[in-house]
């Protein structure tokens, strides 16, 4: 047959797309089904459009929808003074701009016991890129890597698109969601690479101590493993515990450490994060660990280069009185999220908040009537109340549920009366 039908294709019958098998199954629709996004859009669509209360959303991790959580006003000078300096309109370097680079640096070292330098960091995208490059580095065939559970799932959709085969160890709620170091020595083989250490964290709103974060260096010295420091809410510690960066310990294992302005500085939008090596004694750099993050973030995409030029400004003009009103704020939030908690029969908080922004509470369905799971629970709660949480699943933790107290007093406290009536109308008769 002459002509441009293509091979395959009888005359007049439709063509057989070549490309529709690639969209559907495999690990990318697994890992975007499992995402904190697409969970909470479930949640979100139980939500009765025609209800008479607004919707108060306790479920994710921005809260930048009350107006108390907003950056510092010399933040906002600083991205328009490098907007209008017309010096920030080009391609940056792959790494990141030099400048943004060393005044990251200099913010880190203030925390640790030697200096780091412009050449330790690499800005991404938000932490979600760091996540993104570290697991993407380090997906070898064969290789498993240590995640927290509960944990933040993007490490979750990140590893499993990346196939690299995971494995939990457990946070324990009696102990402050303390690591299970024992648990950590028996899952890890010769093939495990890493272990993620989030710290303070998401989702439990725990704040390690020196000697557990020193007793998980050992283990991990011990185990020849490398240590991944998610530390995207650094400084927002409001307990009888400060923030220490597990970086301290880096003389004893090498510790890659994520960051980001995006919870400091109330600007998840501004999408401007760091990996930054903590490797004194060179051990990354000897197995060119450091030329593998390189090498991805040149076939990557960058943040965008004005928020990079404002970085020295935006650390060094930014006053310690603004921390401590933001730190002071969720204090507040988490001592009344807590208190409240207290007083609803069917849900439980096995340890006051002391970081971050969040709480896990577990459901005690034996007191609720008519729920199968948290996912239930919390489209219910949606739907009747308007009040969105995260169910726990999502998080690896079936039948708890992550609440958010970064939100306004007032909104706080009505969403906690909304779930406290939620749980009554619901709750079993006592006997």
């Amino acid at each position: 047959m002459e002509g441009g039908g293509s091979r395959g294709e009888a005359d007049g019958a439709a063509p057989r797309w070549r490309f529709s098998q690639a969209s559907q199954g495999g690990p990318l629709a697994s890992a975007g089904l499992t995402s904190i996004r697409a969970v909470l859009n479930r949640v979100n669509s139980s939500v009765d459009a025609a209800g008479p209360r607004p919707v108060l959303p306790l479920g994710n991790g921005d809260p930048t929808t009350s107006a108390c959580y907003r950056t510092a006003l010399a933040a906002e000078d600083a991205v328009v003074d490098a907007l209008r300096s017309g010096a920030h309109n080009g391609y940056s370097p792959p790494v990141g701009i030099l400048s943004a680079r060393r005044a990251i640096a200099e913010y880190l070292s203030r925390d640790l016991p030697y200096e780091l330098s412009a050449d330790d960091i690499y800005l991404t995208s938000g932490c979600v890129q760091a996540i993104e490059v570290m697991i993407s580095v380090l997906a070898q065939p064969g290789s498993n890597i240590l995640l927290p559970k509960p944990g933040f799932p993007l490490y979750e959709s990140r590893t499993t698109f990346s196939n690299l085969e995971v494995r939990h160890f457990n946070l324990i709620p009696e102990r402050g969601w303390e690591a299970d170091l024992e648990g950590v020595q028996a899952l890890a083989d010769e093939n495990t690479v890493a272990i993620v250490i989030v710290n303070p964290n998401n989702p439990c709103g725990s704040v390690y101590s020196y000697d557990h974060l020193g007793k998980i260096a050992e283990t991990a010295r011990k185990l020849g493993l490398l240590i991944i420091a998610d530390e995207v809410y650094d400084h927002l510690a409001f307990g009888s515990k400060p923030f220490i960066p597990i970086g301290v310990f880096s003389e004893t294992v090498p510790v890659i450490t994520l960051g980001s302005i995006s919870k400091r500085w109330l600007v998840p939008g501004w999408r401007l994060g760091w990996i930054a090596t903590c490797d004194p004694n060179g051990v990354l750099k000897e197995a060119k660990v450091n030329q593998s993050i390189e090498n991805y973030i040149n076939i990557s995409t960058d943040p965008a280069t004005f928020v990079q030029g404002a970085i020295p400004q935006i650390i060094s003009n930014t006053k310690e009185d603004y921390f401590n009103k933001i730190v002071d704020l969720l204090r507040k939030s988490a001592d009344l999220c807590y208190d409240k908690i207290k007083d609803i029969r069917g849900i439980t908080c096995p340890h006051k908040p002391e970081g971050s922004m969040f709480v896990m509470v577990k459901l005690d369905l034996s007191f609720l009537d008519g729920f199968c799971d948290d996912m239930d629970f919390c489209c219910r709660l949606a739907k009747e109340e308007s009040v969105i949480v995260l169910p726990g699943s999502a998080l690896g933790m079936k039948n708890w549920v992550r609440i958010t107290f970064a939100i306004d007093i007032p909104s706080l406290e009505d969403a906690l009366e909304r779930i406290k009536s939620f749980c009554q109308r619901h709750g079993k008769l006592e006997t």
